[in-house]
């Protein structure tokens, strides 16, 4: 089977795990919508944007690149290597949720109308993001060892399968809405869920040989990749997060409720391309670690094709279903539509431009993606108080449309220019044509 085949059957698979996963959160959300307003879901989904983006500061960004050091050090066999990656990643997370438990309530006054929603409950979102920062390192890493099953399905089934759980306990106790409670059962059921998973990680881990002599330069390999990677994945992966905090002061709550849907939306039809460049990129490291500048090219452009396919078909499927969905949610919920489905095609124009910032870090240039980083964010906030207070939800959404698109071109400009690699689905097509 080609590369483009190979990737596609994986990627369908786990893409169907995580749509049968995203049933349990919208059967979450259509219930907190129906059973206890759009206002408490717009809190929720406020909630789960601060958690995730909580969980992605803790590691320091090494979550973000245990994917790239696990595949290294376990292709190379280097496990005094990657034991003390991996021990490094969950001790300074631990150390950093402390800290944010400790001293992150008072920080909540300077997010404005979002701090004001997030302070009543903010000791249950930080236990939220601290149990999402150990699926974060435990996935990316069993993704890097090749064990991609594993590393998703806690994360894509289990996690989703507790929100429901911890929502229907609360709904049953309680005839009121009391989204303070359900959070802190899903707290405490993602604590041990993702505890049991940092076992699974660890026996991983030791499998691999000890037979490499200690480098003391490691560690500072290992900051050189993951400080640049905090930002990038927060403006990138975590966008939205960012963009439902940014909002809460622009969109009332049923707005903000109704965007915050169609973002989630929007992430789960991103993860399929997520899911291409993360299961490429064991053999991606393979081809640059033997010098094959001609494999390493050919699995980027298989790796682009698949993920532009997959981003097409997303499009095409919510720009035809995604009303249907949405008004699951009440009929108020159809105003998010259109604005959805220019979401998702921001998606295609990501996925087009391939994975500049990976490849730049690959080539040991990961601060080159920061001023692409800066300038989407840049445009974000420009759009936003542009655009929302005259045009509501499409205005927020075209000014989403508009970051993503400016940089993903921008990224793919950049690592044209340092590493010498067109990773855009283009470059693949004047290679086939050569």
């Amino acid at each position: 089977m080609s590369i483009a085949g190979r990737l596609a059957s994986k990627s369908v698979m786990i893409f169907a795990l995580r749509i049968f996963g995203a049933g349990f959160i919208f059967l979450v959300q259509v219930a907190i919508s129906r059973v206890w307003g759009a206002q408490s879901l717009g809190d929720f989904l406020l909630v789960i944007a601060a958690a995730n983006l909580i969980a992605v500061v803790l590691p320091l960004g090494f979550q973000t690149v245990a994917t790239y050091f696990s595949a290294e050090y376990g292709s190379r066999g280097e496990g005094n290597h990657l034991r003390r990656f991996v021990g490094r990643a969950y001790i300074q997370m631990a150390v950093m949720g402390a800290v944010v438990l400790a001293l992150g309530w008072p920080l909540t006054f300077l997010l404005g109308e979002a701090g004001a929603h997030l302070r009543p409950i903010w000791i249950q979102t930080a236990l939220i993001g601290i149990a999402t920062a150990i699926t974060y390192i435990g996935t990316t890493t069993l993704v890097g060892l090749k064990q991609p099953m594993a590393g998703y399905l806690p994360d894509m089934i289990f996690r989703p399968a507790l929100t429901l759980f911890a929502f229907g306990v609360v709904a049953l106790m309680s005839p009121v809405a009391d989204l303070g409670l359900m959070l802190w059962v899903l707290a405490g059921a993602l604590l041990v869920l993702f505890g049991v998973q940092g076992l699974w990680v660890r026996r991983a881990v030791v499998a691999v040989p000890r037979a490499d002599s200690v480098r003391p330069i490691e560690p500072k390999r290992w900051w050189r990749f993951a400080a640049p990677w905090v930002l990038i994945t927060l403006a990138s992966d975590y966008f939205f997060d960012i963009n439902l905090i940014l909002l809460a002061g622009l969109l009332d709550r049923t707005d903000l409720a109704i965007f915050g849907v169609s973002t989630r939306i929007f992430a789960l039809a991103s993860f399929g391309v997520v899911a291409v460049y993360a299961l490429t990129l064991p053999n991606m490291f393979d081809a640059e670690r033997d010098a094959d500048r001609g494999a390493f090219g050919k699995r980027v452009g298989e790796a682009n094709l698949v993920a532009t396919g997959l981003a097409l078909a997303l499009f095409v499927g919510v720009l035809l279903v995604g009303r249907y969905a949405l008004i699951l949610f009440g009929d108020e919920f159809a105003d998010g539509a259109l604005p959805v489905a220019i979401l998702c095609l921001g998606l295609v124009v990501r996925a087009a431009f391939g994975p500049a910032s990976l490849v730049l870090s690959m080539h040991d240039r990961p601060w080159a993606s920061l001023p692409s980083v800066g300038l989407g964010l840049a445009a974000l906030i420009v759009g936003n108080f542009t655009l929302v207070p005259p045009y509501g939800l499409m205005g927020a959404a075209i000014a989403a449309f508009m970051a993503i698109s400016l940089w993903s071109v921008s990224l793919w400009a950049t690592a044209l220019y340092r590493a010498k690699i067109d990773v855009s689905i283009f470059g693949r097509f004047r290679a086939a044509a050569v």
